[in-house]
């Protein structure tokens, strides 16, 4: 009876480490300053440079509910700021958004000129490994 509590205990602690190394990254958005509008235009590029995303990383835009919301759009709409091809609408805050397509990924606010001011992000999602 004990090497079974011993051989489930090594395979319990074997299935959290296992679920551990498997778990992604969480991104905050915009670190301590959060997802609100930007000192500069290119805040948000400056922050995610250094990052890598990852297929199974999430990432979270920390903003208040009516203040800001969190829109994904196609490449053209995040260039011009506009919302004619939308693939998603977040407007609870905090957003928290699981990374499940490799490829570029772009969000922008959708409130007033937020956007024009600089309040956006693109960001390259990698394959998982």
């Amino acid at each position: 009876m004990a090497g079974v509590r011993a051989l489930l205990f090594i395979v319990s602690a074997m299935a959290c480490l296992l679920s551990v190394s498997m778990a992604g990254t969480d991104h905050i958005v915009g670190g301590d300053f959060g997802w609100q509008i930007p000192p500069t235009t290119s805040y948000y590029q400056d922050w995610a440079k250094d990052r890598t995303f990852t297929v199974g990383d999430t990432i979270t835009f920390p903003h208040t509910t009516s203040m800001h919301s969190v829109v994904e759009v196609t490449k053209g709409d995040y260039d011009a700021c506009t919302q004619t091809e939308v693939l998603g609408m977040y407007y609870l805050g905090p957003t928290v958004l699981d990374l499940t397509e490799p490829g570029m990924h772009y969000y922008f606010c959708g409130v007033g000129m937020h956007c024009e001011a600089g309040q956006k992000l693109s960001i390259d999602v990698k394959p998982s490994a």
